[in-house]
């Protein structure tokens, strides 16, 4: 009788201890193949628990709504075999987040917001069979996503995100290489299927989904589809049509021509361009105008083929302002291509002239010779503004040319200027790097007098905490500024004018700073602009400065003598 007595105590110890090891809002349960925890209560857990039970084999927490699975989550349940977490809110899976579970055979995910996966910590589930990630947000399947589940025979990646992926994701799979050789397969045959759930995707069905669709077209037992129907989503003319009903081609770069090259168009009517871009996959075309994405007009594109569409760009009521360059570009993942329109707008006035169409007409005889008073009038975050004045003969009929470029080089970009337009901003510039930007009349190639030379610098920060925004220093004609964003701006060649108005402004900081002793910052006037003097680019008590002031009088003394000599050097 005591014996009996002591057995019962014993089993009943054993039941509380196995009830006191079991989590709150969970249930535990033992049976022939070991010990289960279910957790199902709405919002139990906010993250995955930390004293898991060390003995379960398998382990189901669903809906608590915790977002991650951290590095040894469960490295601690050793025997686990079966792992469920669906419908929690898991974004993140940390690459080590299954450490530890080298007897895990089921990993379900179903239901989660998960966005892609860290496919290499499945080399710590060595024998995972079971992949369950349907209903999640999956948009992207790398080419190693199953180099590391070689045992897998159930793979469930249905309902997602998915629109392109390339065999190769399947070529890298140690099981389908195994399956290639032919005595593999006659030794699997007779085994398990392994089944594959891809279907409800938003599979584009493009140039670059042909070797994946190749891939499903020849899949054969053992490997099997759960659904062989898979369907496209894109582009619009191939939606809803089966894989096994498209053929698609290798993918090539964009080309784009033009109907024409040029286009003459009275002042005030509508003008309608046109392109055709011809590619695989689609490419984005655009429109720009003096290297700006055109935005303020109507633009439409139609498809006229499997693989080429058409641009339509439309210019109601076209002013003079918008004669120039227009370019279309079309832009896909292998390469883009580009064709330009030359727009001429004619008034009743250049209509009898008798320059070639398509472009702005030679300056009259009066404009020959004009000379244009060019000037930097504001400093931008990352750019400057210019603005020029000239007299002209017919300035409500006059053209400028912009020739804007690195100093040094030969070829520059050209954008025309409409009359009645005399500014221009140049923005996005390099640091660090000389650029020459120059105003001609029309297509004239820019003579001295009509450039402007500035360089950008190095440090911003240093130029930022500087008080004052602008410096002048007289380098052989070249006046050099420095902008707030730690760039000079040098202009050159210009007028003998404004050289003496800077040597007297000079001259008269240099006696105001012998005077004042130490004082070292002053304020002085050029174009308006506030100007002063900085220890780290004009160093008063140096010998290189009293080389730039004795070159800059002889500069002073020999400009009244030739006043139509003039030449610049930056260094």
């Amino acid at each position: 009788m005591e014996i009996i007595s002591f057995l019962l105590v014993i089993i009943l110890f054993n039941t509380k201890g196995s009830l006191a090891r079991c989590l709150p809002a969970c249930s535990c349960v033992d049976d022939r193949h070991g010990r289960s925890l279910v957790c199902m209560e709405d919002g139990a857990f906010g993250a995955i628990p930390e004293n898991l039970p060390g003995d379960l084999t398998k382990i189901r927490i669903e809906k608590s709504h915790f977002t991650e699975i951290p590095r040894g989550a469960f490295s601690i349940t050793k025997l686990l075999e079966n792992l469920w977490l669906n419908f929690n809110d898991i974004t993140v899976i940390n690459s080590k987040g299954l450490e530890g579970l080298g007897n895990l055979s089921e990993l379900r995910l179903q239901g989660n917001k998960l966005r892609s996966v860290p496919w290499t910590a499945f080399e710590d589930t060595p024998v995972l069979k079971i992949l369950d990630l349907k209903h999640n947000q999956l948009d992207v399947l790398p080419e190693h996503a199953l180099k590391f589940l070689p045992g897998l025979t159930y793979l469930d990646l249905s309902f997602n995100r998915l629109t392109v992926i390339s065999k190769e994701v399947f070529q890298n799979w140690p099981l389908y290489q195994k399956l290639q050789n032919m005595e593999e397969r006659e030794a699997m045959a007779s085994g398990p299927n392994v089944v594959l759930a891809l279907h409800d995707n938003a599979w584009l069905c493009d140039c670059r989904l042909k070797g994946f669709v190749e891939f499903i077209l020849s899949l054969s037992p053992p490997i099997i589809l759960m659904n062989s129907y898979l369907t496209c989503s894109g582009p619009d003319f191939k939606a809803g049509k089966f894989f096994h009903e498209i053929e698609l081609q290798a993918c090539v770069k964009p080309a784009v021509t033009t109907t024409t090259a040029n286009v003459s168009r009275p002042l005030g009517s509508n003008v309608t361009l046109q392109c055709v871009a011809k590619a695989r996959p689609d490419p984005a075309v655009w429109w720009t105008y003096g290297l700006k994405i055109i935005r303020g007009f109507p633009e439409s594109q139609e498809r006229v083929a499997e693989d080429t569409i058409k641009s339509i760009l439309v210019i109601p009521s076209v002013r003079m302002a918008d004669h120039g360059v227009y370019t279309c570009t079309a832009v896909n993942f292998i390469g883009n291509s580009s064709a330009n329109v030359l727009l001429d707008v004619q008034s009743a006035v250049s209509s009898q002239s008798p320059h070639l169409p398509g472009f702005p007409g030679a300056p009259s005889a009066g404009d020959e010779n004009v000379f244009i008073d060019i000037r930097i009038n504001k400093q931008t975050v990352r750019g400057i503004s210019i603005e020029w004045f000239a007299a002209l003969e017919h300035p409500s009929e006059t053209w400028f040319t912009i020739h804007f470029g690195r100093s040094g080089t030969a070829k520059k970009e050209t954008t025309y200027i409409g009359p009645g337009i005399h500014s221009y901003s140049v923005s996005d510039l390099m640091p660090a790097t000389k650029y020459e930007i120059c105003v001609t009349l029309k297509n004239q190639v820019p003579r001295p007098g009509q450039c402007i030379v500035f360089v950008t610098g190095s440090d911003i920060t240093e130029m930022e905490q500087r008080e004052k925004l602008i410096h002048i220093v007289v380098v052989v004609l070249a006046m050099v500024l420095a902008v707030p964003i730690g760039m000079y701006a040098c202009t050159t060649d210009t007028k003998f004018a404004c050289l003496e108005v800077i040597m007297k402004t000079w001259k008269n900081r240099q006696r105001e700073s012998s005077s004042s002793g130490a004082e070292h910052d002053r304020q002085g006037t050029f174009d308006s602009l506030q100007a002063a003097s900085d220890e780290g680019l004009v160093n008063k008590d140096s010998s290189e400065e009293r080389k730039v002031r004795r070159r800059s009088e002889d500069w002073h003394h020999k400009g009244k003598s030739e006043h139509s000599r003039v030449t610049a050097g930056l260094y």
